[in-house]
């Protein structure tokens, strides 16, 4: 009899511990992107300390945010592509598809075409690639002649043209959603001669932006 408790006992440990590690998982699995930020938004992750916000930062399930007056945030979410829009004051949790409001709610929420969201959730890593692309300061000039494609990658990059316009014709003037969304297809196939003129469309919306600069500053490398 102790026996066949000792067992069962052992068998609901080895359980509690496969739920914990698939619930921690599930906690760090990257749910969305913040894709717009003004003012100092504030955030914790799940039983961490807080800090500041920062512009193009992956955002985990159980992220909270604190929004003060005067400033904002918007996050994208990968799974479903809803796009949420926070103005001060206001707070919210990171959910695995939409923003949990503690206090006010989202000013403005808008749904991703369905290619968007994956494309938006590079975005870290190529500007990671812009940054290291300087060594010492330097960039690395030059790209070469630009790759000639299929027939199947010029129609993936003209549906990206099209998603593109839609986007542009639906975003606010300071918004690089659409613009990051085609960067990220052309980076793909190193089209840098078409990503010179995105990248300058993003200095212009946002002109303050150092990642948005260490783009134009990688690009405009390549293609000199």
């Amino acid at each position: 009899m102790r026996v066949g408790q000792g067992l069962f006992g052992r068998l609901l440990v080895g359980v509690g511990l496969v739920v914990g590690v698939a619930t921690a998982q599930a906690q760090n699995v990257d749910v969305g992107l913040v894709n717009l930020l003004s003012g100092d938004v504030a955030y914790a992750g799940e039983g961490g300390a807080g800090s500041k916000a920062q512009a193009f930062m992956k955002v985990r399930q159980g992220d909270r945010f604190t929004v003060p007056a005067g400033a904002q945030v918007r996050v994208v979410y990968f799974n479903g592509g809803r796009q949420e829009t926070w103005k001060g004051p206001a707070a919210f949790r990171a959910g695995a598809l939409a923003g949990e409001a503690s206090s006010g709610k989202p000013t403005e929420v808008t749904t991703l075409p369905s290619t968007v969201p994956q494309r938006i959730a590079q975005v870290p890593e190529l500007i990671q690639i812009a940054k290291l692309g300087r060594s010492g300061g330097v960039a690395v000039r030059g790209s070469g002649r630009p790759p000639r494609l299929t027939a199947e990658q010029q129609t993936e990059v003209k549906n990206a043209r099209e998603i593109y316009a839609k986007l542009r014709s639906q975003s606010t003037a300071d918004d690089i959603t659409p613009e990051l969304y085609l960067y990220s297809v052309l980076q793909d196939f190193l089209l840098y001669d078409d990503m010179k003129p995105v990248v300058d469309e993003m200095a212009k919306r946002q002109p303050s932006n150092a990642e948005v600069q260490a783009l134009v500053t990688w690009v405009h490398s390549r293609t000199q």
